[in-house]
């Protein structure tokens, strides 16, 4: 028998890597067009990421079927994600990045995994979704990447640049190419928009001391050293089954008052990290601990026009909230209370403001690469959470559902915990975990015993 090749000795061999046009080619810009980026996209410092889809030997058809519907449906996708068969190029001038927009196509990769997908450590990205990626060039706005594997299973990466796509137009994309796939068509009322003329900055541009607060140069100089950012994170992925979702749903719940899933979930890690803190010992200054998340605002801005602007808006509108609280208080409140701030910290903040606040802001900093200031890992601990769960998901493009959908991207540099929540593509209500944590928060949630953060298993993806 021929042993198992095991995923450290997972190199993606690149069989064919080749440009793809858009099709409709009325459509196509004067070859003087450009495209400027908003303000909201320059924050914070531009970077890769992806959107890796993994899916089990299909039914019926194969790997070669597979890249035969991308190479069918890819051109008519591309006509209404036109942007994303560009080049980012920085302007001489201004300093800033802009989408000269011209048709030059977006990349299209297959590749063979000379392993098979049950060989891959999941509870690693390092190990699984990081070690599927191809590399391309910083100046393309999509690379599309197909990876075939030995036991039949495949990925689909959908690789870009969160200069051009936020978490929500990311899963737009990519709910639009299963959609355009299955039926030929997609609805007109999701058709992407590129006008951001709503976020435009007053003038003069106007924003409060504490936004100008949030954000810090993301350089050297007020980072923490590589060595200390390296050692101080430990990369995990989870799963949390729908019933422990909702375990902890009952517990965060009150009388006339019943927690969300992503308001449950938050007051746990709340309560989690606050006992892990409490119980360090380490500095008598450490006295408090946060939560932030990364808000879509689009469904939370109030006003006519900004509403009507967002709705199919292709770009970032994901302000970052925080919530601050003493150590002591998060440990001795209920979980229906921390729920209670949790719910607090992100529904009391004007999204209508935030967002012009936001613009105006980055309207004087358009030249300065900076991060969210409590995302460097100083002062009190901070867990992050982006929660992609609530963005529609469908990932069936006529070989049915991936086993699994998650972005991934490097966050170096930083020295604070960050969780990526994405929500499983079979619709059984359990959500998959991206997660950049402080080892002691790692093994305190993984010897709960409440077990609700369960290490992502091949078997449990059914691969």
């Amino acid at each position: 028998m021929v042993p198992e090749v095991r995923s450290s000795e997972l190199q993606v061999q690149v069989v064919n890597r080749r440009l793809v046009k858009a099709s409709d080619h009325h459509k196509e810009p004067r070859a003087d067009d450009v495209i400027t980026v908003s303000n909201l996209d320059l924050i914070p410092n531009t970077y890769q990421a992806s959107v890796l889809w993994i899916y089990p030997k299909p039914l019926t058809g194969d790997f070669g079927a597979v890249v035969a519907a991308f190479e069918a449906g890819l051109p008519s996708l591309l006509d209404h994600f036109f942007p994303l068969t560009g080049r980012i190029v920085t302007n001489p001038r201004s300093r800033l990045p802009e989408i000269h927009c011209r048709n030059q196509g977006a990349e299209f990769v297959i590749g063979e995994a000379g392993v098979s997908l049950q060989s891959l450590d999941f509870n690693l990205a390092e190990e699984s979704l990081k070690r599927i990626l191809v590399p391309y060039a910083d100046a393309i706005p999509l690379s599309v990447q197909l990876v075939s594997f030995s036991c039949g299973g495949f990925s689909v990466a959908w690789s870009s640049n969160n200069l051009v796509l936020d978490g929500n137009s990311a899963m737009r994309l990519v709910r639009t190419w299963s959609e355009l796939a299955r039926s030929g068509t997609i609805a007109a009322v999701g058709a992407p928009s590129y006008d951001h003329s709503a976020l435009r900055p007053r003038d003069p541009p106007s924003y409060s001391a504490a936004l100008d607060e949030m954000f810090t140069p993301f350089d050297d100089r007020h980072l923490v050293n590589v060595l200390t950012a390296k050692d101080s994170v430990v990369e995990r992925l989870y799963y949390i089954e729908a019933q422990d979702i909702a375990t902890l749903q009952a517990m965060a719940s009150s009388e006339g008052q019943r927690a969300s899933r992503v308001q449950a979930v938050s007051a746990y890690l709340w309560k989690t990290l606050a006992a892990v803190v409490g119980a360090s010992k380490l500095s008598p200054k450490a006295t408090s601990c946060r939560m932030g998340w990364w808000v879509d605002a689009r469904w939370r801005v109030t006003s006519p026009e900004l509403r009507a602007a967002m709705s199919n808006y292709v770009g970032n509108v994901t302000p970052y909230v925080l919530g601050e609280a003493a150590v002591e208080t998060i440990r001795q409140k209920t979980m229906a209370d921390v729920a209670a701030m949790v719910r607090d910290a992100i529904t009391s903040v004007d999204y209508d403001e935030r967002v012009q606040e936001l613009v105006d802001w980055v309207e004087e900093h358009k030249t300065q690469n900076v991060v969210e200031t409590a995302t460097v890992g100083l002062v009190s601990p901070t867990l992050s959470q982006r929660v992609w769960a609530s963005f529609p998901l469908d990932t069936d493009f006529g070989f049915g559902h991936a086993a699994l959908a998650m972005p991934t991207w490097a966050s170096e540099g930083l020295c604070s915990a960050n969780l990526v929540v994405t929500t499983h593509p079979g619709g059984n209500g359990s959500w998959l975990i991206s997660a950049d944590l402080w080892p002691r928060l790692a093994a305190a949630l993984e010897s709960d015993e409440l077990r609700i953060f369960k290490p992502l298993t091949a078997e449990y993806l059914g691969v």
